[in-house]
């Protein structure tokens, strides 16, 4: 494997995880503010590593691997982080659907991708829309300097889980016919 641009920018969101994990539970005034700047920088690494991966023409099989791998880690520990600190069913429910969310999604693509039918499940505009306000409630939530702020991202937390349960909708409606297709029973086990 070469490294390239992108390649390397996913590996420092990848290195952020624990720093933001330490930050986040130190015992000083300044560190929701500086776990939540880590987080912002983690999101805007995500951004650059695709833009610049096309621009470059620097796309790899590995880099399309391992960038949502290094997003949904980065995010998953940040939902866990939140849930943690607020301690309350209204952020658990939230975070727990985002998670699972995840999961299946991530599944389904993986077996519409060995049916040879991915493109049917590619990331929508409503995923990335869903990704954008879930970075921001999350970014809120982890900042928290005073009680109009944790308000908001309560607010958009909630905003991203309806889109979360959207889209989940979306990408299943999209494979509904080959996942009730019973022809192939070979791939029943």
């Amino acid at each position: 494997m070469r490294l390239n641009i992108p390649n390397i920018l996913t590996f420092i969101r990848i290195a952020l995880i624990p720093c933001f994990v330490v930050v986040f539970y130190l015992p000083y005034p300044w560190s929701a503010f500086v776990a939540s700047l880590i987080f912002v920088i983690a999101a805007v690494t995500d951004w650059f590593d695709g833009y610049l991966a096309r621009k470059l023409k620097q796309m790899t099989r590995f880099g399309a691997f391992l960038d949502p791998v290094a997003d949904k880690v980065m995010v998953a520990v940040a939902l866990v982080l939140v849930t943690e600190h607020y301690a309350s069913i209204w952020v658990t429910i939230p975070a727990i659907t985002m998670i699972a969310r995840e999961i299946i999604i991530s599944a389904l693509r993986e077996w519409m991708a060995e049916i040879g039918k991915r493109s049917s499940v590619a990331v929508s505009w409503i995923g990335k829309f869903k990704t954008a306000t879930q970075m921001f409630a999350l970014v809120l939530l982890l900042w928290h300097p005073h009680d109009y702020v944790t308000w908001a991202g309560y607010v958009f937390l909630y905003i991203a889980t309806a889109l979360t349960y959207w889209s989940m909708y979306q990408y299943i409606k999209a494979a509904k016919d080959d996942l009730l297709n019973s022809e192939d029973d070979s791939l029943n086990s």
